[in-house]
């Protein structure tokens, strides 16, 4: 396997008034293509703001980020947005989903920036909507929808780009346990047959038992990583 990520010493220091809030103390860790990793960690922990650096949202305070080899603290605001747009899929514990616009219109979102024809648009979020499962919803808004199916819309849209590497923060806190295995299944079916490597922040056991790799954090450090006897593949999800 070769490095996707690789952070070696990173720092993330906040100033609170007067206060210093050191987020990340010296960090370092690397995840290889292809791997499904759980970061766990309380509230407080840093793995939010470990988060946001791997997904260009924000820089540490010193320390070197490498994504696919490119030291991400020497470029550009701009430069960022475009690695954002190309290479990372971003899935939220919110969703995330503009209430007025389809299914369809909110997976394509991402493809706004690219040039494409709208039709090319269309059908390339048809597709992503597809893979997890939503085709015939196209047209649905996201009220007309379960939470565990719009969370397979926020899912699309991360995958409309596909991108090498998906973000995934609490994609189950707002869902009820029979959604919550779904979009797990859905997750897991990614990585393992496409290839997608995929970093989940949770608190529950319950979903970071799907990966195979877990990284515990508290106060800003690592805490344990180990790899896990994730369970075994699960069957495919049923629509």
């Amino acid at each position: 396997m070769s490095s996707l990520i690789e952070c070696e010493d990173l720092w993330k220091i906040y100033r609170v008034g007067d206060v210093e809030v050191q987020a990340l103390r010296g960090l370092s860790l690397t995840v290889e293509l292809g791997e499904l990793v759980a970061v766990m960690g309380s509230s407080g922990s840093g793995k939010s703001t470990l988060m946001n650096i791997f997904g260009c949202l924000d820089q540490p305070t010193k320390g070197q980020y490498r994504l696919n080899g490119i030291e991400m603290g020497n470029l550009k605001p701009d430069q960022l947005a475009g690695i954002r747009n190309q290479q990372i899929g971003f899935v939220f514990q919110s969703f995330n989903l503009i209430p007025r616009t389809s299914a369809l219109e909110n997976a394509q979102l991402p493809l706004f920036y690219r040039g494409l024809s709208l039709k090319e648009q269309r059908a390339q979020a048809a597709a992503a909507l597809r893979r997890v499962g939503l085709q015939g919803r196209e047209h649905h808004h996201p009220t007309q929808l379960s939470g565990g199916q719009q969370q397979r819309v926020a899912i699309a849209r991360a995958l409309v780009t596909s991108p090498a590497l998906l973000l995934a923060d609490e994609p189950t806190g707002n869902l009820d346990t029979q959604s919550s295995q779904e979009i797990m299944r859905i997750l897991e079916t990614l990585n393992r047959d496409e290839g997608i490597t995929i970093i989940l922040v949770t608190h529950e056991v319950d979903v970071a038992a799907y990966a195979a790799r877990e990284i515990v954090i508290k106060d800003g450090q690592i805490l344990s990583d180990r790899k896990t006897k994730a369970r075994p593949m699960s069957s495919p999800v049923e629509v």
